[in-house]
Formats: structure tokens, sequence, C-alpha cells
């Protein structure tokens, strides 16, 4: 789960990273009297006026953007709350702004006078162990720094038994070249982190930039924040800041009736039992010159009612013009699927798609005999060859 950067922010926080003072507004007079708390709390008279979003790059859009006064911080809230803020991570059309984060200026007394650094940390699935991966590039994109100074990436992997050692982060903060105050304080900052990773069982913590004021003092300056999803039964405060609005419609919708679904670019609707099969008929659907318009587990418990409700979600796509169901029967009945099938055409009324079914399995026979006798347009196949050859034949 994806966490706004005012939400990472408060995680952060309450592990002991320093992170810059912020509040956050939905309107220009909430910013405005953010500002004055911010003022009077911190001194700063400068403020970062920050669009909240799940996306990246968000200067580069219009989205970022420092009020020299409090009438600045008005004004500039006012431009950024409802704008489509588009970014490189964005689709075209950008996504809505809802809420600012106004900030307390730490790039004092002026850019020129600060570092900014890059840190992070991920899991290395090569090794199956976490890593901070940091460099003193930082408020660049660390893919353009791989690709230019690859030898300013440097990386720290953790063994589990011990967490992030007192070595590790004093060679964190000499490899960013810090000393004196700055160099302490980055120990203090990366042990802090990796204690906030572990605590709200995070997937990826991405801190660009992390900066040095000119008082040696290290802020995180961002924060993109992502939870393990399957943990969030342990956190349930973290769960309450899950934010609908930035997440794919469809997705949402079968997230309540346990449907794993996600929305791909394609044109063929795919119904499957398993994420292993759902991959080898998504394959299969390349192969065959069509393009998976989703990725959809219906689960191994999958019956009619579940059936139906994929069916509506798939069909709510506008791009998809056939759907293949593809289910291998072991826990779930085919029959009960086919059922499943036949009601959802009938309900639902007014399919303009093809429907391709392949069962195998369990009572593959009971359902491929359901489907040939419900005089509905639907193509039965054996063979996942042959049904998706079939997809192949519908749509040309």
């Amino acid at each position: 789960m994806n966490l706004h950067e005012y939400q990472g922010k408060s995680i952060l926080q309450a592990y002991g990273v320093s992170v810059p003072f912020g509040i956050v507004a939905s309107s220009p007079e909430q910013a405005f009297e953010a500002a004055k708390t911010i003022q009077k709390q911190s001194g700063s008279k400068k403020w970062a006026v920050k669009a909240q979003i799940h996306a990246g790059g968000r200067g580069k859009g219009g989205g970022v953007k420092i009020a020299k006064s409090l009438e600045e911080v008005r004004d500039f809230a006012d431009q950024i709350i409802g704008m489509m803020l588009v970014t490189p991570q964005t689709s075209s059309e950008g996504k809505l702004v809802r809420k600012i984060l106004v900030e307390q200026n730490i790039y004092y007394p002026g850019p020129e006078e600060v570092e900014e650094y890059y840190v992070s940390i991920l899991l290395n699935r090569d090794i199956g162990r976490n890593m901070v991966m940091y460099s003193p590039r930082g408020g660049m994109n660390i893919e353009q720094v791989a690709e230019e100074t690859p030898d300013e990436i440097f990386t720290e992997v953790i063994d589990p038994a011990v967490g992030l050692t007192g070595f590790q982060a004093r060679r964190i903060a000499f490899n960013l070249g810090l000393s004196g105050t700055s160099f302490k304080e980055m120990v203090k900052f990366s042990a802090a982190l990796y204690k906030a990773y572990i605590g709200a069982d995070a997937s990826l913590f991405e801190i660009n930039p992390v900066i040095k004021a000119a008082d040696g003092r290290v802020y995180a300056a961002d924060a993109k924040v992502t939870i393990d999803n399957n943990a969030l039964y342990r956190h349930k405060d973290i769960a309450a800041m899950r934010d609908l609005h930035e997440e794919d419609p469809l997705e949402v919708e079968a997230g309540r009736f346990d449907l794993n679904y996600v929305k791909l670019d394609g044109n063929v609707g795919c119904m499957v039992n398993g994420a292993g099969l759902a991959m080898a008929t998504m394959d299969m659907i390349k192969m065959s010159g069509g393009n998976p318009a989703n990725f959809l587990d219906v689960g191994g418990t999958a019956d009619a009612k579940r059936v139906e409700e994929a069916f509506r979600i798939i069909l709510k796509d506008q791009n998809v013009k056939a759907i293949l169901v593809n289910i291998f029967g072991g826990i779930v009945r085919c029959d009960r699927v086919a059922q499943g099938v036949v009601d959802a055409y009938n309900n639902i009324g007014d399919i303009n798609v093809p429907i391709i079914v392949r069962l195998q399995g369990t009572n593959a026979e009971e359902g491929k005999e359901l489907i040939d006798k419900s005089g509905l347009k639907v193509h039965s196949a054996i063979l996942l060859k042959d049904a998706a050859e079939l997809v192949n034949k519908v749509l040309a």
C-alpha cells in the first residue's frame, strides 16, 4: 500500500527520523493558517507547498512551490489544490490534487548552503535480504545516477538476525562524505530509518532527497513509503491511511470481493484461478496475437457469485474485446464456475464481447455440458492452446 508523503513522514517521525515540521491542508485558507503555525513554532519565513499524490516528479509538473510570504502560501495552495497534476509517473491525464503539505523551510540560509543525498531501504529479492541503497547524488532519479555515475551508488546488505549495525550506519555517513556533526546526525538518521522500515513492515522507503542543512542537521525532505499489504492486519493505524482516490477504481472494487485484479492495457479480459495459471494464460494470449487486459485471479474457492462479480469488473474496461475464462478444477469445482458464467451472462445481459471458457479438472465435463446447453454465445475449449486460438479467431 502506497502512502502520501505526509503519511510516510508521520511514520518516520514516530521512530525518531528527523523530518521538517509540516501541516496538511485541503484549502487555501487552511494552508494560510498552517503556514502561520509553522512560522510561530519553527521561525521559518519560507515554506514548501507540496501536492500530495501517489507519484514522484511533482516539482517538474508544478506541484511543489517555495513560498516567501504567507500570501504566497495561500496563492500557491489555490493553484495546486484541484489541479490535474501531470508528472513522469502519472498518465497523460494526471492525478487530481486534493491535499497539500505545507512545510517549514529546511534549505536555510539558501539552497547553495545545503547538500542532498539519496537513501532508500528495500528488499533485495536476489539474495532475500533487506538492503540500504544510498548515493551522494540526491535530488535526482536513481536510475539516472546508475546510468551516469554507477560508482556513486552504494549498498549495505542487512543481516536479518542483527539488523543495521553501527558499523554500517557509520559507513553510510562516510561514503556520503560527511564529517563532524552531520556525520553523527546521518548515523542516527540511518539507524532510525531502518528501525521505522522494520517496525512498519514496509517494502520500500525512498528518501530523495535527504538534506544536510547548513547547521549540519539531517532531514528527510521527501518520503516515498510503501507498506507490505500482507502485514496491514498488524497495523490498523497504517491501514486507515489508505487513500482509495489514488487507486484504480476497478482494483478497489475487486478487493471488496476478494478478487486479485490488476488492470493492464490490452484487449483480452482474463479470469483465472491461481496466479501461476494466470501468468501462463496471459503468455498464451500474447503468443496468440492478443494482449491481456488484466490479471484476475478468482482464487481457489470461486463460486458462482464471485465469478459473476469478476465478469462485471472485466466488462467495465472499455478496451476489452474478448474474455477468456481458464479454470483448473482442483479445489474449485468446474461446474460451479460454469454456473457462474451462465448466471453472469443472464444477470448482466447485453454482453457484446465473445467469451471463451476452458475448464479442466474436477467436474470439468459437467461444467462444459452446462455451458453447451445454456444456449448462450459462449465458446468452450478443452486445451489451453485451443482456447488461445479461439481468442485469436474472435479478435480477427
